[in-house]
């Protein structure tokens, strides 16, 4: 397996501890807050759909291609909106992660890159290649699956490995 398949395959692998955290759950249960934080399963899931999906435009068109349709208020990122469904969020969930796993695969050099966008938490001028792009994805992914397992274990005792 080269290094492509090894990126998708990672990712893919967080992705999965993610959604699997979210099984057998309803559309309340999905939205309700279990800790002291403003997160809840459903949001967090909405929220790795927007970043995937920002640093994919990153990766194709650099930082101006990363506003988009999802850049509205940061907080509800984080929350299911009225009328969201937890279906429909892991479908967009599903959609987005299929559009990268196929701009990973064909993207001509994972060397090439784009200036990061202004911002406190990126060195000024820095520049980060699609392959430093899809490992910073791996690690949010991660990381957000982990922050679900203890929202989910808060909710029913569920664990989503164990």
């Amino acid at each position: 397996m080269g290094e492509r398949e090894d990126l998708v395959e990672t990712l893919d692998k967080h992705r999965g501890l993610l959604r699997r955290t979210v099984r057998d759950l309803t559309d309340e249960q999905a939205a309700r807050r279990t800790t002291a934080s403003e997160l809840c399963l459903g949001g967090l899931i909405k929220h790795v759909t927007a970043v995937e999906a920002r640093w994919a435009r990153f990766i194709t068109g650099g930082a101006a291609a990363m506003r988009g349709g999802d850049d509205g208020d940061w907080a509800e990122q984080f929350r299911m909106a009225e009328g969201e469904t937890l279906a429909g969020l892991l479908a967009a969930y599903e959609a987005v992660a299929r559009g990268t796993d196929e701009l990973v695969r064909g993207v001509p050099d994972l060397d090439l890159g784009h200036p990061l966008p202004p911002a406190p938490w990126f060195e000024p001028g820095a520049s980060w290649s699609a392959r430093r792009v899809l490992l910073h994805l791996i690690a949010e992914t991660s990381q957000h699956a982990g922050h679900a397992d203890i929202i989910r274990e808060a909710l029913d005792g569920a664990k989503s490995m164990g």
